[in-house]
């Protein structure tokens, strides 16, 4: 986190949600949301690329079937607005003390840019990590679904397309396989949930995952009753 934050505001928990297209990110990260409001906690819902104004408009042009973007373009894109998703949204509501959920951040760069389109690992680091001032999730769910089943759910879901989605299956057989790998280089702070099984077994266990967790952690900092 930044050194201006004020030191006596008890800083919140950022947990992100990870995972292909179709794996069901949103859908848990809502539910979680609300089955943690409920609980009493003070919790702050966004996702990427988006969050922001500026996020908004980006992620319309880096979805976009129509518009022919380079790997690099795309990453950078990605970038911009994940740069002002942390500066508007991310590090006010973690200094305010509030419980961060957010549906994709920057291991999707690595997962998509990097094992998916093949961009260099290292550096993709380090930009992501000049994008967001070194800003690291405090606990990630990576929710693994074959590329098979996930690309059928968003079918089924939406008809629209876009430029990530429409990318043939191999493409997202090397996104997931990025994910694992990520999960096997950090165990401790990406946990995997199998996400094929229907959403509210998955809830259940995410549930039982983040809640085990926050106990753990000892910090009520981002619960109404402090």
């Amino acid at each position: 986190m930044p050194a201006d934050h004020a030191a006596s505001a008890p800083r919140g928990a950022f947990i992100t949600v990870e995972g292909g297209d179709g794996a069901g990110k949103t859908t848990l990260v809502r539910s979680l949301a609300a089955c943690l409001s409920q609980s009493g906690h003070r919790v702050r819902v966004t996702f990427e690329p988006g969050g922001t104004e500026l996020g908004t408009r980006l992620r319309s042009l880096v979805l976009d079937p129509e518009l022919d973007l380079g790997d690099w373009d795309e990453t950078w894109l990605f970038l911009a607005a994940r740069a002002s998703h942390v500066q508007e949204v991310l590090n006010p509501a973690l200094s305010a003390g509030e419980l961060v959920f957010s549906d994709r951040f920057g291991d999707s760069t690595l997962a998509y840019q990097g094992y998916g389109r093949g961009l260099d690992l290292d550096r993709l680091r380090r930009l992501n990590a000049e994008a967001t001032n070194e800003l690291q999730p405090d606990m990630t769910l990576l929710l693994d679904v074959p590329a098979e089943v996930g690309l059928a759910r968003t079918r089924v879901r939406s008809s629209d397309g876009d430029r990530i989605g429409d990318a043939d299956l191999a493409f997202h057989r090397r996104v997931n396989a990025g994910f694992r790998a990520l999960a096997a280089q950090d165990s401790e702070r990406i946990t995997i949930i199998d996400a094929s099984r229907e959403a509210p077994t998955v809830l259940a266990d995410a549930f039982e995952i983040v809640h085990g967790w926050l106990d753990a952690r000892g910090n009520d900092s981002y619960n109404v009753a402090r």
